[in-house]
């Protein structure tokens, strides 16, 4: 059973900093590149930040210079480290895993980032 755990999501001041974690089970973790993405209502999910089966990454062009993604094998855990955070930055913040060799792929549930004063 695959599951994909986030946590670190919540509302924070902007200019504030949060850190998000996706623990995975399940999945031969070192098979996958470890990606997050964010939807807001009413708005297509959108590719943050993604990292590759042997650490290359990529991100979407808003956040780059702020947000950092992250994987450590041994815990089989992708972070993403997000600082500068305005208020554009709200919404719901989902992980994925994707298996490099077919793109299979697997979701997490979601974890909100509120960015407001």
């Amino acid at each position: 059973q695959v599951q994909l755990v986030e946590s670190g999501g919540g509302l924070v001041q902007p200019g504030g900093s949060l850190r998000l974690s996706c623990a995975a089970s399940g999945i031969t973790f070192s098979l996958y590149s470890m990606n997050w993405y964010r939807q807001v209502p009413g708005k297509q999910r959108e590719m943050v930040a993604v990292v590759s089966n042997i650490g290359v990454t990529n991100y979407a062009q808003s956040v780059k210079g702020r947000f950092t993604i992250s994987r450590d094998n041994g815990k089989n855990t992708v972070y993403l480290q997000m600082n500068s955070l305005s208020p554009e930055d709200t919404a719901v913040y989902y992980c994925n895993a994707r298996r490099m060799i077919d793109n299979l792929e697997y979701w997490g549930q979601g974890t909100q980032v509120t960015v407001s004063s």
